[in-house]
């Protein structure tokens, strides 16, 4: 490009290389019309560099201080039409390679030099530069989570380029102008700067930055605006929950002032305050003494009144019963008014037709106690169901309490058999209700169920001769009212049905268990509760219909079934052990648990907190169940209130199959429902009633009360074989609906549809996830056939499906060993009541006030253990609780002291080795001198 053979060099006097100068023609110097800008090369195109001079009677490009060849130049001339000067215009072109060989201590450059007679003009020198646009941005921004009407600031650094790159950025995908926006402010160190935050400022932002080159697009930040949570104002004091005395008053507040949004925090504080409240009792009318009679009046009548102020009805108490005003007729004389004679007439035969009507009546009831003299009364006790199904009549009819059995009033039984072992009631699927006893008679009238108003009598048959039926035989099983067979109809969730899960059983002196199978509540009747020569039947009810727990301001959940024990009237010495299944993640931070129970007017009153200490009742919290010690029957629940987004409930989680009404179709049911075995077995009922398959072991996801939804999407569907209804594999429960669900079950369907009847198998995945929160994978694999409509393998029950057990075959201690330890621990001694130890030891140390006012604490310690541990029966721990408490009196007391509480310096050898040889003394050098762990 630049070379020495140029036609008009020559040298000068300097030596330097220049063009020839040119024949001087009259003129002015050249003036640049055009001078050569700033130019890039894109890629591997040249660029072109021109120069348009007026007079110029030659122009030629200087490039990095040397001449370009002529040969490379391109010029042309004409004459401006306005001056009429000639114009001279010249151009070259700059190559890519050219620019990257030019190593020079600044950028490649070129200028042009224009002639004419009077000298030489120069241009400005314009810069060559490659371009390009690096693909790192030197900074992305980050995403935020900012409180709305906070500022927002996204920092940007472009990547490196020539010419520098311009920014811009992008709401979702959309471009943002500060133009538009006063809250917006792009500035030129290219950050983004939103003054206020707003809602509708949440989305995803993207930093776009561009040259002459190519465009480049930073990693998107995700901006979340959320609100953190209010409370609103508080709400008017309640009024007194009891209608008369000391009592409490509630207000509350809501967090919805306002309520947190996109995972804002949620109130600090208390959503419910307490004040106690005395309300005036109702004082009831009562009535005066009467006046003295009038005077006989014209119509031969006389009245006297009285008056309802002796005292008189206050603060809502009751009016007077009866009238306040007696009319009679007048006698002895007084009256002088003459009678009808068609009155006497009416006034006999009304008396004549009243006998008559009596006297039929009589006939009556001698014709019918004529034909029923065979059954006394017509209540038949239900241990017939009990103890193999024997009919009984009761020669004398029962006093008082139709509940309480009398064992002093000895009834006559005639037997129908006797069976050695207890009688189950099989699962409907399997086998007919009674069916090994096909043939057996038996009229059964229960007195639980005559006291609710629901006895119906129910025949059975058997082909075996009588047999006696031994009277000390210790009846095992009790009945249970079953769920009605027959289709379910799901409603919203799950076909709620309002009928009674019960189990009922008489219980004696020694005391038993009432269990409704599968749903995880019990009851224990201690041994000894019972006063000897006495029977009680008594009854367990799980509320099977919508919750009558009345929560406060949607704060409060329940946390596991209501239930029900009694009869009202039962009269017990020390307190029945019940167990209650809940579905609460246990943390004393972020719960408030309270026992609720069902007050006379059906209203609930809280009767402690979990936390507290009562000497009312005693409530033991395990991880899935939850132990009371109850001295009063009547309905309990257990509530939780959440005190922060941390409280976590349990949801169990289930899927079922079943073929659709077509032969292509098949349906995919999932079910989360609170973890507790009660509220699962809704599912198994209306699965049950559908034919459907369980296809994979149910599963179990913490639910946090984060006012976030649970999300249910189908997974992996192979898409050749199966197809699914559009819009529906995702689908979604909001969050009230999960947290409030109070035992209901929820449940979403998938529909698929396969392509071929040759389709023969089905895999896939459930998601079940919460917003936020945890996700559990439910994997699917699965036959799929026609003719495939067995029940659901899972809710096969293998056993008896009626527990009740009484004597001592229902406790895992055995009575004697029982007794002995009450005997001891009972026992005051230099260190005081043993009981706190033993309580210490088995880690029931909490509340020790509810024990300490019991007859014998021990005894109701051991029981609060029995039902803490029915599910396991291992004595281990209560061995070794046992075995420690005997080290700790073997060290508190020497060998030598002859003392009465020298009892304790060891545990029998017998005591323990009763409870499963497991255990070995360490002083056997006091076996001598100390007795067998007698009180």
């Amino acid at each position: 490009m630049v070379g020495a053979g140029h036609p008009l060099e020559q040298r000068g006097a300097t030596g330097d290389v220049q063009p020839a100068s040119p024949a001087i023609v009259p003129g002015t110097l050249p003036h640049f019309i055009q001078e050569p800008e700033d130019a890039y090369i894109i890629k591997s195109n040249p660029i072109k560099l021109r120069c348009r001079a007026a007079p110029a009677l030659q122009i030629f490009f200087k490039c990095n201080g040397e001449w370009v060849h002529q040969n490379e130049h391109t010029s042309q001339e004409y004459k401006d039409q306005n001056t009429g000067l000639k114009v001279r215009e010249v151009m070259i072109n700059v190559s890519r390679q050219q620019v990257e060989d030019f190593h020079g201590p600044e950028d490649y450059w070129c200028l042009c030099v224009a002639w004419s007679h009077l000298g030489t003009s120069k241009s400005r020198k314009a810069t060559v530069r490659i371009a390009y646009l690096r693909k790192n941005f030197e900074q992305d921004p980050q995403g935020k989570e900012v409180p709305i009407k906070g500022m927002i600031v996204l920092h940007c650094r472009p990547p490196e380029g020539v010419p520098a790159a311009e920014v811009e950025w992008l709401k979702n995908e959309e471009l943002l102008s500060s133009l538009t926006d006063g809250n917006i402010d792009t500035r030129a160190d290219h950050n983004l700067i939103i003054n206020e935050a707003r809602l509708a400022d949440s989305g995803n932002y993207t930093c776009l930055a561009s040259n002459i080159v190519a465009k480049r697009r930073s990693a998107t930040a995700a901006v979340i605006v959320f609100v953190n949570g209010g409370w609103s104002l508080w709400t008017e004091w309640s009024s007194c929950n009891v209608p008369c005395g000391r009592g409490v008053q509630k207000r509350s507040r809501t967090c919805t002032n306002p309520a947190p949004l996109n995972g804002g925090a949620f109130c600090e504080g208390m959503s419910v305050q307490k004040i106690t409240c005395n309300a005036v009792c109702p004082v009831d009318g009562g009535w005066e003494e009467w006046s003295e009679w009038t005077v006989c009046g014209s119509q031969c009548e006389r009245q006297r009144r009285r008056e309802c102020e002796a005292p008189a009805p206050r603060h809502r108490g009751k009016m007077c019963e009866g009238n306040s005003e007696a009319t009679e007729n007048c006698t002895g004389g007084l009256c002088t008014q003459s009678v009808d004679g068609s009155t006497e007439v009416a006034l006999y035969s009304g008396l004549g037709a009243g006998v008559i009507a009596v006297a039929v009546l009589a006939v009556g009831v001698m014709l019918y106690r004529k034909n029923h003299s065979d059954y006394g009364v017509d209540v038949i006790d239900s241990s017939a169901l009990t103890g193999g199904f024997q009919s009984f009549n009761f020669k004398t009819t029962r006093q008082g309490n139709p509940l309480l059995l009398n064992s002093s009033m000895q009834p006559d039984l005639t037997v129908g058999r006797t069976y050695s072992s207890p009688i189950c009631f099989q699962d409907a699927i399997d086998k007919e209700l009674f069916d090994p006893l096909p043939d057996i008679k038996v009229k059964v009238q229960s007195s639980f169920m005559v006291s609710l108003g629901v006895a119906e009598r129910a025949e059975y048959h058997a082909k075996s001769a009588p047999e006696t039926y031994p009277r000390g035989l210790t009846r095992d099983c009790s009945t249970m009212e079953r769920r009605k067979k027959g289709p379910l109809t799901p409603k919203g969730p799950l076909a709620p049905t309002k009928e009674l899960l019960r189990a009922t059983s008489v219980f004696g002196h020694l005391g038993g268990r009432l269990m409704v199978p599968n749903t995880g509540v019990s009851l224990l009747v201690p041994h000894g509760a019972v006063a000897e020569d006495t029977s009680w039947e008594m009854y367990m009810v799980i509320n099977q219909g919508e919750a009558s727990v009345q929560t406060d301001a949607g704060c409060e959940i329940l946390l596991g079934p209501e239930v029900t024990y009694g009869p009202p009237g039962l009269d017990l010495s020390s307190p029945v052990a019940m167990t209650i299944a809940h579905c609460a993640e246990l943390d004393a931070e972020s719960w408030d648990v309270q026992l609720k129970r069902k007050a006379q007017d059906n209203t609930w009153e809280e009767v402690m907190s979990v936390e507290e200490e009562s000497t009312s009742c005693y409530c033991l919290m395990d991880s899935t169940s939850c132990h009371l010690l109850l001295d009063q029957p009547g309905s309990y629940a257990l509530v939780g209130e959440p005190l922060t987004q941390t409280a976590v409930k349990r949801l169990k989680l289930a899927v079922f199959g079943s073929m659709g009404t077509s032969l292509m179709d098949y349906s995919l049911r999932v079910y989360c429902v609170d973890d507790t075995p009660h509220a699962f077995q809704g599912v198994v009922a209306t699965e049950r009633s559908r034919g459907g398959q369980l296809l994979e072991e149910p599963k179990m996801l913490p639910f946090r009360g984060n006012t976030f939804s649970l999300q249910v999407s189908i997974q992996d569907v192979p898409q050749l074989l199966w197809s699914i209804k559009p819009f529906t594999t995702c689908q979604e429960f909001s969050f009230p609906q999960v947290w409030c669900s109070n035992q209901q079950p929820l449940h979403c369907a998938f529909s698929l549809e396969r392509y071929s009847p040759a389709t023969t198998q089905l895999s896939c995945k459930i998601s079940v996830r919460q917003v936020k929160g945890h996700e559990q994978i439910l994997q699917i694999y699965t036959a799929v056939a026609e003719n495939e409509k067995e029940t659901v393998p899972f809710l096969k029950q293998a056993d008896c499906t009626i527990t009740s057990q009484t004597g001592p075959k229902a406790f895992k201690i055995p009575l004697s060993i029982r007794q002995r330890i009450c005997a001891t621990f009972d026992t005051a001694n230099a260190k005081g009541k043993d009981w706190q130890l033993l309580a210490q030891k088995l880690h029931l140390d909490r509340n020790l006030g509810y024990f300490a006012q019991q007859p014998s604490p021990s005894a109701v310690i051991l029981s609060l253990w029995e039902a803490r541990h029915q599910d396991s029966g291992d004595l281990d721990s209560l061995a070794s609780a046992l075995e420690e408490i005997g080290k700790i009196h073997s060290e508190s007391f020497p060998r030598n002291q002859d003392e009465s509480d020298s009892d304790y310096n060891h545990i029998g050898p017998s005591c323990l080795a009763s409870m499963g040889e497991k255990v070995e003394l360490t002083n056997n050098d006091t076996e001598d001198t100390a007795p067998d762990y007698t009180g």
